[in-house]
């Protein structure tokens, strides 16, 4: 019963305010890699710049703006959200990696860095994996399909 164990979580709300915050934040990111919308550069645009300008194989760089996007979704949905949340930390992840820790821990708050540090990505990843082991908690889709299956 795999997908049981993907979808089991608890009663706790703090998943749900958890959930709800990331999910936000992901949506308004996702929405501009997919979309354009909120300032972003859309799809085309978003595979541009993953592809050509980070060297991101065209299939990882796809998978990345659907688990933004998508992933916010399932968190503000909360359904398989420990698959949406590990979709999110695995794009913090590579996000880190690949740009951020470069510049360092901080925000480029003052605009004397040239790019931005690992904080934002780091309680991102944090928040995705406190879903990744509790669940999306007492309001969440996971939780009323897992009382049906229980009937």
């Amino acid at each position: 019963m795999v997908i049981r164990t993907l979808i089991q979580t608890n009663e706790d709300v703090s998943g749900v305010v958890l959930r709800m915050g990331l999910g936000a934040v992901f949506f308004a990111h996702g929405a501009q890699k997919l979309f354009g919308w909120f300032g972003g550069y859309g799809y085309s645009g978003t595979m541009g710049f993953f592809t050509g300008y980070l060297g991101i194989p065209a299939l990882f760089a796809f998978l990345a703006i659907m688990a933004e996007f998508f992933g916010a979704l399932g968190l503000l949905s909360g359904l398989l959200t420990r698959v949406s949340a590990f979709g999110i930390a695995i794009v913090m992840v590579v996000a880190i990696l690949m740009i951020h820790l470069q510049y360092g821990f901080f925000m480029n708050w003052s605009g004397k860095q040239q790019g931005e540090g690992i904080e934002y990505h780091l309680l991102a990843l944090t928040i995705s994996t406190v879903l990744m082991i509790n669940g999306g908690g007492r309001w969440s889709l996971d939780r009323l399909i897992t009382e049906k299956i229980k009937q």
